[in-house]
Parts: structure tokens; sequence; C-alpha cells
């Protein structure tokens, strides 16, 4: 049996900033956690609180709560395969010969 530690190994709450716009020039919403925290691959942010609405042709930013899931060794590593094989798609490679005009 694997032990939840390998596929999520902590989990924490830190304040956060959201940013959100909606403008014909910007259409975004933005989190960016207290002290710079960086995520890594597999780990997950939920915002806490109501949901944000902002206006068209607004912009706004909230002080929130958020959950911070750190992703353990096996799901990192897998979430890592799983990015590099979906980037792998994007390659065309051809054999064809001539060139291309």
């Amino acid at each position: 049996m694997i032990r939840t530690a390998m596929i999520r190994a902590q989990a924490f709450e830190v304040p956060c900033r959201v940013a959100v716009e909606q403008s014909e020039a910007d259409f975004f919403a933005h989190v960016e956690l207290a002290g710079g925290l960086a995520m890594e691959p597999g780990d997950r942010v939920r915002v806490q609180g109501d949901p944000i609405r902002v206006r068209f042709g607004e912009s706004a930013e909230f002080q929130r709560v958020a959950t911070v899931e750190r992703a353990g060794p096996l799901l990192r590593g897998w979430t890592r395969l799983i990015a590099y094989l979906g980037l792998t798609e994007l390659y065309e490679v051809s054999f064809n010969p001539g060139s291309l005009t």
C-alpha cells in the first residue's frame, strides 16, 4: 500500500493577493502567494473565499487566504513525466525530401 505522503506531502494555508482584470486589452486572474512561495510540478493552490466578480472594463485586487497542497515525490515525478510526454506532441518531424518553400 502506497502511503499518502508519496502522493501529497503536506497542506498549509498562506495569505495571497488575487489580481483580476476584465477589459478589451486584458482578461486575467493572477494569484501571488505571500513570501514569494514557489510552486512546483504537481502542487495545487485553492483560493478561499467568496467568488470574485469583476465587471467588464474593471480591474480589482483582493487579499485572500490560499490552501497550498504540496505534491509528494511520486506525484511530482508523474507530473514531470506527463508534461514531458505532452511536450513531445508539439514536435513535428518530416522526412520528406525537398525544401519547404
